[in-house]
């Protein structure tokens, strides 16, 4: 069921989101050579404890997950790019991590991921950031009243093709409220005009992911992390963003630097 909020719960809404974005502004600045995967994980689950929030991830078991998830953070490096379990890995130069984090705040959820370089970059890792960068900038800006789900894909899709990349329409963005994941589902790609119509009040994630060279993903052994078929590594971009009516606000943005 699609729900629609007022303005009142989306100002209620604005705690988690800020939440969100500075666990991730934290962890942005702990992410680096010879830090273990596992220690980003314990900083962000102290941060909650700290809050008194609580995590949509440590028991989080949908039907494609092999098992309850048992971290509060999904950390994907280099070919992996979607529901990273963090595990004993040191970060190495030139790692590309993405970060994934959602958490609940006095009943709201926000939801939020971001990609970075650790050490010396590749200049392909880079720009592929860039863009899923961009194009979830284009996904925000079409995330207005009048326009429908199919636009904000749309919007997404014509950056990634523009830069070269293939899109995948397995995992995408979807409704945030009183829990994670909600409708409606949000593909990184669509057509003008056409899905669920956008209205004041929807409150989505909307989360454009990308692989240098592939648009197949495979699963690890560990039931969880989704990895690049070919070995190629992926990029991931996501905010929490109210639709309302007037421009969309993002619940979850970070502090510039």
């Amino acid at each position: 069921m699609i729900e629609l909020r007022t303005a009142a719960q989306i100002e209620e809404m604005r705690p988690a989101g800020r939440f969100v974005a500075d666990v991730l502004t934290r962890l942005a600045g702990a992410a680096d050579v010879g830090v273990n995967l596992l220690d980003l994980d314990a900083l962000a689950h102290e941060m909650i404890r700290e809050r008194g929030a609580e995590s949509c991830y440590i028991d989080y078991h949908p039907s494609f997950g092999a098992s309850p998830f048992g971290k509060v953070l999904c950390t994907s490096v280099n070919d992996a790019v979607l529901h990273g379990l963090p595990h004993d890995y040191t970060l190495r130069d030139g790692d590309l991590l993405s970060v994934d984090f959602a958490a609940s705040v006095d009943g709201w959820v926000s939801d939020s991921a971001y990609s970075l370089v650790v050490g010396t970059p590749r200049e392909e890792d880079l720009r592929l950031i860039e863009v899923t960068d961009r194009a979830l900038a284009a996904g925000i800006e079409a995330a207005r009243v009048g326009n429908r789900v199919g636009d904000i894909g749309h919007a997404i899709a014509g950056v990634a093709r523009a830069a070269g990349l293939r899109i995948n329409t397995q995992f995408g963005g979807h409704g945030v409220g009183r829990t994670m994941h909600g409708d409606p589902h949000v593909p990184n790609d669509g057509r003008p005009g056409r899905g669920f119509p956008l209205r004041p009040g929807l409150v989505i994630a909307i989360e454009p992911w990308f692989l240098h060279t592939t648009d197949e993903i495979v699963t690890d052994p560990d039931g969880w992390t989704l990895r690049s078929a070919d070995g190629s590594r992926g990029a991931h971009m996501e905010h929490t963003v109210a639709i309302t009516e007037g421009d969309p606000v993002v619940l979850t943005a970070r502090d510039a630097g």
